[in-house]
């Protein structure tokens, strides 16, 4: 995450939404967004959103599965949301949502089932 740099908005149980700049260094060839990246900031963004639920466990990511529907360039501000859409005792899934806040557009959806892995 340090790496990323997110800013939090606002953070519950369950449920974390972050901001984020596009810096250079998370552009393509083309100037965009890496997808990679996107799908890193889903991921951290999933991790960090099991932790908020206090549990006794360590998860992991079994899937993470991205829908890439618009471009965000360098120097735009994204967030980005969670919320747990299921959760179990073995398999909780999350959802991640990305938007570009100057289009209120969604750039992006991420869905991952976090598998429970042991106590920690």
């Amino acid at each position: 995450m340090n790496w990323l740099k997110p800013t939090v908005i606002a953070a519950e149980i369950g449920s974390l939404h972050c901001s984020y700049t596009v810096r250079k260094e998370m552009t393509n060839p083309f100037g965009v967004l890496h997808g990679g990246v996107t799908a890193g900031i889903i991921d951290d963004l999933i991790g960090a959103t099991i932790f908020t639920l206090g549990l006794n466990h360590h998860y992991t990511t079994v899937n993470n599965n991205i829908d890439y529907f618009a471009p965000a360039k360098e120097g735009d501000v994204i967030t980005a949301k969670t919320c747990i859409v299921k959760q179990g005792k073995t398999i909780i899934n999350v959802q991640c949502e990305v938007y570009l806040k100057a289009k209120n557009r969604v750039i992006a959806k991420g869905t991952s089932n976090m598998l429970n892995v042991g106590a920690i």
